[in-house]
């Protein structure tokens, strides 16, 4: 199977993230990337596709945020990373505001997904890697591996949370869209819900999404993902979502994906993307799942036997020593 990935992706690398009401170390390290490309042999470098098929999926003025926020961070006679602190979560009037900080506020939803000088560079590589892999499959490969890095999941069309920036996964599946895949399903099996997956095709009746994951009654990120989300307007139907609670192990997880994956049948996709998150194994350190290695190539054969045109992106997976194994078992078993 094809890899991509950029080493731009590497340069993100917060110190600090504000987590269970203290600062601890960022968790989304590159170390993560390093292990899985070594495990995996190596990547090829993606082309640069510009800046046109990410502003399909994010507003202008987002991605002109991230990349002015640590100037403006500086500017304000800040030191460190650019971590918001006010949110406005209701009644949010459409203000045009400078402050850093009110920007911060904006266009973040929690205080774990810090802007550093390196941001913006590093989840424009990113998006790239991604595109670079679904242009590979839209060319004739049967599959192939976005190595992203930074992840993409959580964050919308403007916003940045769960150390997502850029959502990868939403710029895959709108890059297929536009080269003329009429309908596209994206499966996330990340531990934790993809909301800002969620959010930016709720309405579209042209893009199925289908999450299993934690509760979001007991785990990140709480607003979204239970199940009685479906879907608004043109795209009422289009979103299932399959929360599970923490301890679950391989054999409910399987029969969760099974439901999604006859649930996506039932759509028809020409395409499908797959947000992969091996943040699902026994003993990561922010999850709750009990899952094994070995697991992840049989969750992949499933869906690998669906024969669907399959771009796979990395989401999470914060068990830094054991995140390559887990990569190569769901790349071997696909």
């Amino acid at each position: 199977m094809r890899a991509f990935f950029h080493p731009d992706q590497l340069r993100h690398a917060p110190a600090l993230e504000l987590h269970n009401g203290g600062f601890t170390d960022y968790a989304e390290v590159p170390a993560r990337a390093e292990m899985i490309l070594a495990a995996i042999g190596g990547a090829e470098l993606p082309a640069d596709r510009g800046e046109a098929p990410i502003l399909r999926v994010h507003d202008a003025d987002y991605c002109r945020f991230l990349r002015e926020a640590p100037a403006l961070w500086r500017a304000a006679g800040r030191t460190g990373e650019a971590i918001p602190y006010a949110f406005p979560i209701v009644g949010r009037r459409p203000l045009r505001l400078d402050r850093i900080d009110a920007l911060l506020g904006r266009h973040g939803f929690d205080a774990t997904t810090p802007i550093t000088a390196d941001t913006w560079n590093s989840a424009y590589a990113s998006a790239q890697t991604a595109l670079a892999a679904t242009h590979a499959v839209l060319c004739g490969e049967r599959a192939a591996f976005a190595l992203c890095r930074p992840p993409g999941h959580h964050a919308g069309a403007d916003y940045c949370g769960g150390y997502c920036h850029l959502n990868v996964a939403a710029i895959a599946a709108q890059a297929a869209r536009d080269a003329g895949r009429a309908r596209v399903a994206i499966l996330d099996i990340d531990y934790h819900h993809g909301n800002g997956t969620q959010d930016i095709f709720y309405d579209r009746a042209d893009v199925f999404y289908a999450s299993v994951h934690a509760d979001p009654a007991s785990d990140y990120p709480f607003y979204w993902g239970h199940a009685d989300e479906r879907g608004e307007g043109e795209g009422t139907g289009t979103t299932l979502n399959l929360p599970l609670p923490q301890g679950t192990d391989v054999d409910a997880f399987r029969a969760a994906q099974a439901k999604v994956l006859d649930a996506i049948a039932a759509f028809a996709p020409d395409f499908l993307i797959v947000s992969f998150g091996a943040d699902t194994r026994e003993g990561d350190p922010i999850s709750r799942f009990r899952l094994t290695t070995a697991d992840y190539a049989l969750l992949a054969a499933d869906i690998a036997a669906r024969g669907w045109p399959t771009t796979i992106v990395m989401e999470g997976g914060y068990a830094v020593d054991a995140l390559g194994a887990n990569v190569v078992s769901f790349l071997s078993g696909f």
